[in-house]
């Protein structure tokens, strides 16, 4: 039921928005050509019995021709199917002109002068028809303002088009942020069951919160950065669960969060990749320090952690990281301009990540 009230709205809307868009064309044309007729009100008549005309020209280019032909890079074709539709449209016109418009036009200056000649309809049906002069009048007047519609139609499709790829591969990143986390957290969970740890419900029952985030939360397109930060704590919570003592936390979050959003899920790969590459790949004591603040929609992460040893083993973990790869093509997209991302990797024991963002300038999708 929603669904078909949803389609319904969008239906009613785009017959509006057409019926507007004909509606200005069509006293666009009354007020260009008008000074030519008895009055604006003939020119107002004469152009509705043209528009049927236009209309057929427009729609057979706007919903056959670009997206069956133009769109699938059919140039040749599309151009053809241009120029007959060009040429054919300018012809029926022609006939329109002849048949009706012209005559009662002519009837009608003749009654204010009785003397009055008009070369347009001297001739032959055929040679008023085919009258370059004439034809060439028609061409014009058809395409004045079809051109123009078909252009903005055309891109309104590019950018259809180009959002759908946007959020498919927006949808396909945040996608993998599912299995990647869940991949590494039930690893945590392993171990921790191999040694029957009392810690393993917790982090059952932490992990389901999270999950329950991941799967049901974070299907709009931004959410409350108060939310999404109260996960990454949930997150911490569970790492240190594990790592008990082993690891020295320090993490510095601003409290006051609230009236700023954020797209989903692009700060908890980050500190995930802290505690994967940071601590459960080093021996002995590890640490890992996190300084989130905002000020004026501009979002700060200082994230820094002890850099793993060489262990055997190490570079093949590694090259299943794809964490900070995804996080960064997630803000290209989404945030374009609008970030700053170091990451300083030079140190032989510490790794250091700093983060930008401008949350007011994220693009809606």
């Amino acid at each position: 039921m929603t669904w078909q009230k949803t389609n319904k709205g969008l239906n009613i809307k785009r017959v509006t928005e057409h019926a507007l868009f004909w509606l200005a064309a069509l006293l666009m044309l009354t007020f260009m050509f008008g000074a030519a007729k008895p009055s604006y009100l003939w020119a107002l008549c004469d152009n509705l019995i043209y528009l049927p005309v236009h209309m057929l020209y427009f729609y057979t280019i706007a919903y056959w021709a670009m997206p069956y032909f133009l769109l699938h890079k059919k140039y040749a074709l599309f151009a053809l199917l241009a120029v007959f539709c060009v040429l054919t449209s300018a012809l029926v016109t022609r006939i329109v002109d002849i048949v009706i418009i012209d005559p009662n036009v002519y009837h009608e200056y003749k009654k204010l002068d009785p003397n009055f000649k008009w070369a347009k309809i001297q001739g032959t049906f055929s040679q008023q028809l085919f009258n370059i002069t004439y034809y060439a009048n028609a061409v014009k007047g058809v395409n004045l303002v079809i051109w123009i519609a078909l252009t903005i139609k055309f891109f309104k499709m590019w950018h259809e088009r180009r959002e759908a790829a946007l959020e498919a591969e927006l949808n396909f990143l945040k996608g993998q942020v599912h299995p990647h986390f869940l991949f590494n957290t039930l690893n945590n969970l392993y171990a921790l069951s191999i040694t029957k740890s009392d810690k393993a419900p917790g982090i059952v029952m932490g992990l389901s919160e999270i999950l329950k985030y991941m799967l049901y939360e974070t299907k709009t397109a931004t959410i409350p950065l108060s939310r999404d930060v109260e996960i990454l704590e949930n997150y911490i919570a569970l790492e240190k669960i594990r790592y008990e003592d082993r690891i020295d936390l320090n993490i510095k979050i601003q409290n006051d969060l609230d009236g700023y959003n954020i797209a989903p899920l692009l700060l908890l790969p980050l500190v995930e990749n802290a505690f994967k590459h940071g601590t459960s790949e080093r021996i002995g004591d590890v640490w890992i320090k996190l300084d989130l603040t905002v000020k004026n929609d501009l979002l700060k992460l200082k994230l820094s952690n002890s850099k793993p040893q060489n262990l055997p083993g190490d570079i093949e973990r590694h090259k299943g990281n794809i964490g900070l790869p995804n996080v960064q093509k997630r803000l290209d997209l989404l945030y374009p301009n609008a970030y700053d991302l170091k990451i300083f990797n030079d140190d032989d024991d510490m790794f250091v990540l700093i983060l930008e963002i401008r949350l007011d300038k994220h693009i809606q999708i």
